[in-house]
């Protein structure tokens, strides 16, 4: 039973002491008033230094935490939905939970992971899921950019999130339609500078210098998390490396005719054996995206991927990613939309898929000693958002599955197994 504010009236009259003989629930099924701010509410106590269960495969991912009356109380002011359960029942629920039989398992979670946005500190003319949720949800995150990535800056950091940024150098590909905008001429002379200070030619040069700086990151224990155009052009500027692909409007001189056949892909985190798209007036940058053509009949109405269900004691990491109230996920569109399937390495772990057309969505992999998710799309509550349009109201959704993936992958980090009962 959800509690309401006479409960919490009448709890509150009782001894701390008392309290801390129950446990709080934050149920994540579809009894939960605000799944996005339950989130923030968990990234809260653990800043608190207080661990908590996510119980996997559990009611949509519920977390449990002792009882405090100062957590109640911040439940209660983000409008979360919890319940009060005894120690006794907590216990039991937890030995349900690790029943050999059962699909579920509860991780602790113990860590505050510290959080980094890659993206311009100049105004962009579109905004970004992953910082309109955090702030949502009320989860601090710094803003970091070449200059931080330049000087090691990432060592500070557990999380980082890449912007819709164009790591190939040819500016998102905007040339045809915006390359009059003052936005994009101004961005032009900022990047531009921006490499001439780390000691660059050009800006494809920089980017690629980031984009190894960033797997170096991964490959030490961080984890990465992109969306959209951050996800293809990051592999297609590690497989490219020392190669241009860039046309002439974009770094001065044409592009290499035989770039294609230089590619490394071994180089790469996700995709292999993809074509470049090597016009330079074309809004693609290669075939590991399905445009339009590729997926016919899809649109808003009928536009949807699954998420895979994976064993929670054997595959904990993609369960952790997939936790949601529902597993039919709407689709949305981005410059990045989907990735064709044909293209992704074989040891990567699709996490969310439109299998009759051949296509994934949310795909994960390990790199080194640490990790990485790339989310097609540009945002998971408006189907096809465009370049000028306002950001998408938050407190509209408060229970978007398609949000709660980002927000999965925010806790993974301060996430450590438990050990099982002998």
């Amino acid at each position: 039973m959800i509690k309401n504010i006479t409960l919490y009236l009448f709890i509150s009259f009782f001894p701390a002491n008392i309290l801390f003989a129950n446990q709080i629930l934050v149920p994540m099924d579809k009894e939960q008033a605000n799944h996005l701010k339950a989130y923030g509410v968990a990234y809260w106590i653990l800043e608190k230094e207080i661990p908590i269960d996510w119980l996997l495969n559990y009611r949509g991912g519920s977390f449990l935490i002792e009882s405090r009356q100062s957590i109640i109380n911040e439940l209660i002011i983000r409008g979360i939905s919890y319940e009060i359960i005894s120690d006794a029942n907590a216990n039991s629920l937890l030995d349900e939970i690790a029943s050999p039989s059962s699909n579920k398992d509860a991780m602790r979670l113990n860590k505050v992971p510290k959080i980094a946005v890659y993206s311009p500190k100049s105004k962009q003319p579109w905004d970004d899921a992953v910082t309109l949720v955090l702030t949502y949800a009320e989860i601090p995150y710094d803003v970091i950019f070449d200059d931080e990535i330049m000087t090691e800056g990432l060592s500070e950091y557990d999380w980082l999130h890449l912007h819709h940024e164009d790591f190939t150098g040819q500016y998102g590909k905007f040339y045809r339609s915006y390359a009059n905008q003052p936005w994009y001429i101004e961005q032009q002379k900022e990047y531009e500078a921006m490499a001439k200070k780390h000691g660059f030619r050009k800006v494809s040069q920089l980017k690629l210098a980031i984009t190894q700086k960033i797997r170096g990151f991964v490959n030490k224990g961080g984890f990465l998390f992109a969306m959209c155009s951050a996800t293809d052009t990051y592999d297609i500027a590690l497989a490219a490396a020392g190669v241009d692909i860039a046309a002439r409007m974009y770094d001065g001189d044409p592009a290499d005719p035989n770039a294609q056949e230089k590619l490394d892909y071994e180089q790469t985190l996700a995709f292999e054996d993809f074509k470049l798209e090597m016009n330079p007036l074309e809004y693609e940058y290669s075939n590991i995206d399905q445009n339009q053509i590729d997926r016919p009949g899809i649109k808003e109405g009928n536009d949807f991927f699954t998420l895979f269900e994976f064993s929670a004691k054997w595959d904990p990491i993609p369960t952790m990613l997939t936790q949601n109230h529902e597993k039919l996920i709407k689709g949305f569109m981005g410059q990045t939309t989907a990735y064709r399937k044909s293209l992704i390495k074989p040891d990567v772990v699709i996490l969310g898929e439109n299998d009759e057309i051949n296509e994934a969505r949310y795909i994960h992999g390990i790199f080194g000693k640490g990790f990485w998710t790339f989310y097609g799309g540009h945002d998971p509550e408006d189907y096809q958002h465009f370049v000028g349009e306002p950001p998408t109201d938050l407190n509209l959704h408060p229970n978007s599955p398609g949000y709660r993936l980002i927000l999965n992958n925010i806790l993974f980090p301060a996430a450590k197994k438990k050990k099982k009962k002998t």
